[in-house]
């Protein structure tokens, strides 16, 4: 591959897409452009890890550019022209790439990985998928890293709920099985499984012993908000628990081999609504003690 060739491969998938909100309107204005620009690296090194036409070695190659023009060791080909907006975002905001490396990271692994032997081998891979997408959204809100920990949890549950919803068109079309292999094992069951049409007893326990994990990852993630300095952020995490939750309890009632499980329109208003009410009511609850406790310290 020469320098200026083609590199991205856009699926057409963008933000409208995902299963979560992507910088809504809750978030300052001003921070917006950079979601976006986040988003728009992500999703350009995702789409290079998902396309089935590449070769593995072509795949980690073109990541590779991607990580040379994220972190400036390569400036100039247009090519990259999407991790040099990254890059001067980065500056632009004084926020690590450590970030970025680590979502490339993780999509090289996609390229070469594609089974995961225990649910500790999955939150590794969760680490570098997922985990990034929070910290820097904590980070670009000037947010302590002592909130890494539950914005992590929320992260993770988040990429494991998308990776349940997937798991027949990630088997079918990428050869990928983000199911625990021992959990499948002692299920008694293999991963031919994810061709059917339905789960069967053996295919569902395998789902519900992931969605026990995700459960009590959300039950970490539910402190995120309240140890956050941004309202605007405060509420946004909030919003995504609370759809997550929702996502969660669909997925253990129906069939993702059956029919794609999604939130639906109402889903996003009920908790939407309920997530930002919950912090504004938990902010006007403590701003009284803050007083207090102010007054007394005098």
């Amino acid at each position: 591959m020469n320098p200026s060739d083609v590199i991205e491969t856009p699926s057409g998938k963008g933000a409208g897409d995902e299963n979560f909100p992507v910088g809504s309107w809750l978030l300052p204005a001003p921070l917006r452009p950079h979601v976006a620009i986040f988003y728009r690296f992500a999703r350009a090194i995702d789409d290079i890890a998902d396309n089935p036409d590449l070769s593995p070695e072509d795949k980690v190659a073109r990541l590779s550019r991607f990580e040379a023009a994220v972190t400036g060791a390569e400036t100039h080909d247009p090519a990259l022209a999407t991790a040099h907006r990254m890059r001067e975002s980065l500056t632009q905001t004084g926020i690590t790439s450590r970030h970025c490396v680590d979502l490339i990271a993780a999509f090289k692994q996609d390229a070469i990985k594609s089974r995961y032997d225990d649910w500790s081998d999955l939150l590794g891979y969760c680490e570098h998928s997922a985990n990034p997408v929070g910290r820097y959204l904590l980070d670009l809100h000037g947010e302590a890293a002592s909130g890494y920990p539950f914005s992590d949890a929320l992260c993770s549950a988040l990429q494991v709920l998308n990776h349940l919803q997937d798991c027949q068109d990630d088997y079918l079309t990428l050869d990928r099985v983000y199911l625990p292999l021992d959990w499948i094992k002692s299920a008694g069951v293999d991963e031919r499984v994810l061709k059917r049409d339905f789960s069967t007893p053996g295919t569902r326990r395998v789902l519900n012993l992931c969605l026990d994990e995700v459960d009590d990852l959300l039950v970490m993630a539910r402190l995120l908000p309240e140890r956050l300095s941004s309202r605007a952020l405060a509420m946004e995490s909030a919003v995504i628990l609370r759809l997550a939750r929702k996502l969660s309890a669909l997925l253990r009632h129906r069939d993702p081999l059956a029919t794609r499980v999604a939130l639906g329109r109402l889903d996003f208003v009920v908790c939407g609504l309920s997530g930002v009410a919950a912090v504004l009511r938990g902010r006007l609850r403590s701003r009284p003690r803050a007083v207090r406790a102010a007054r007394q310290g005098r």
